[in-house]
């Protein structure tokens, strides 16, 4: 019985049909209307799942949030960092996308004749594909790996950033604990100043500059409430939290000093230890397979099948292979290979840039660290001076043999060492926090 090639060439069809049916469906995704920020601090993602060097799940105190829960808050909850893990399915997804092979080809014509029905029906494969496929998984490998990495490394800065703001916020506790006692100091002065002034017992000019030290010191206060302000919202912020939520901090920093032969040794490591160099290094090893790739490609494309036809004249039918070869005559890729070995020299000095500038950064900040140390040494000597000069001071003061002009400014001189200690400190322990980032140093736990 003759079978009709109609359908013959209805097979094919059918099977693309099949095939279709198996396909994704679009769905829509829309955008959220409202902002999508917790009232109260807590975890987003099991904390089991918390990976970032040197850090373990960690139960969070019941009296408020030490610095250790404030960087698991921020690395698990702040915005941005949970769209950029988002970044780590799209390369999963080019991963596979690497190891399909292209789909084949189907071809297919139909002819008639006055006598019979005839037509080809052809399917090839690109075996190019096949010759590439090793480098482009690669390629996609190293690739996945600088996704992953990228995002520890911004992990990384949204720690920092978090231990940056504990450390400010909790200076400015104590700082305005001791502008409060500096305010109601000079509130008090003030106030029997100008008592006396009414006496006639003191003169205007006393109580005039008693008034400008109050205004200064209130100035300062009403400065810090700004700045606390600033600090607390961004810290909600980075917390995931609305920006009302009355966060309660507790304990110090885990930030160290380090000396110099623990600085050179941290240099020494920064290849192998700092997350943004590790994926530039796999940034790099992907542009490598790129460069292989791109010479691979040089030979010709080769494509290969079989073909079936059928004669519509003589009703002969026939079944073959089919081979297309390209002729390497006028393009061998060339400009390919150059581009990707370019792409490769500029990816190598971009490494070599950012590790010159860790270590030079790492320098910088570690001997600001020691020139804190210094001043903070200088400082704690002048306060123990300072400060038995104000109980002298406050002792004669109450016995009648010192003025009050003296022995205000005697307190005062004490109170501003005493606030310039704890900005001072509050500097250095950032700076020290910042040291530990740039040399990838793994974090302490509280």
């Amino acid at each position: 019985m003759r079978v009709d090639p109609v359908r013959r060439l209805g097979l094919p069809i059918y099977l693309a049909l099949v095939c279709l049916a198996g396909c994704a469906v679009y769905h829509t995704a829309p955008l959220p209307s409202a902002p999508d920020l917790a009232s109260v601090p807590s975890l987003t993602i099991p904390a089991s799942e918390f990976w970032l060097p040197g850090m373990e799940p960690h139960p969070f105190p019941a009296n408020g949030l030490d610095e250790t829960a404030v960087v698991t808050l921020a690395v698990f909850n702040d915005p941005d960092l949970r769209a950029a893990r988002l970044q780590a399915g799209v390369a999963r997804a080019q991963l596979v996308q690497s190891g399909l092979l292209p789909n084949p080809q189907l071809n297919a014509d139909f002819e008639k004749s006055a006598l019979n029905y005839g037509g080809d029906i052809g399917l090839t494969e690109d075996l190019q594909a096949l010759i590439t496929r090793g480098a482009v998984k690669a390629a996609a490998r190293a690739n996945q790996r600088q996704v992953h990495l990228d995002i520890l490394w911004q992990e990384w800065q949204v720690a920092q950033m978090a231990r940056q703001l504990f450390i400010r916020m909790r200076s400015d506790e104590q700082l305005r604990g001791l502008l409060i006692s500096t305010r109601e100091f000079l509130t008090e002065r003030y106030r029997e100043d100008n008592a006396a002034m009414q006496k006639g017992d003191l003169t205007l000019n006393a109580v005039t500059a008693d008034l400008t030290v109050l205004t200064n010191s209130e100035a300062k206060l009403r400065q810090l409430e700004v700045d606390e302000n600033s600090a607390g919202h961004q810290l909600n912020a980075l917390l995931g939290l609305k920006p009302d939520a009355q966060l309660r901090l507790i304990g110090s920093t885990n930030a160290g000093a380090l000396s110099k032969n623990q600085l050179d040794e941290a240099i020494a490591a920064l290849p192998h230890r700092r997350a943004d160099l590790l994926a530039l290094q796999a940034g790099y090893e992907a542009q490598e397979q790129r460069v292989r790739e791109a010479v691979v490609a040089q030979f010709p494309d080769l494509s290969a099948g079989v073909v079936f036809s059928r004669d519509p004249a003589e009703g002969v039918n026939d079944l073959g292979p089919e081979v297309s070869l390209s002729l390497p005559i006028f393009n061998r890729n060339q400009g390919q290979i150059e581009i990707q070995r370019a792409t490769r020299a500029a990816l190598r000095q971009t490494y070599q840039a950012r590790l010159d500038q860790a270590s030079g950064q790492a320098h910088q900040v570690w001997e600001a660290t020691k020139i804190m140390d210094r001043q903070l040494g200088e400082l704690d000597a002048r306060l123990t001076i300072l400060r038995h000069t104000e109980s002298a001071a406050k002792k004669s003061f109450e016995e009648g043999n010192l003025s009050a002009a003296l022995y205000v400014q005697t307190e005062l001189s004490l109170l501003s060492a005493e606030a310039e200690d704890i900005q001072l400190r509050a500097a250095r322990d950032r700076a020290e926090s910042v040291l530990d980032t740039l040399l990838g140093i793994p974090f302490k736990a509280s």
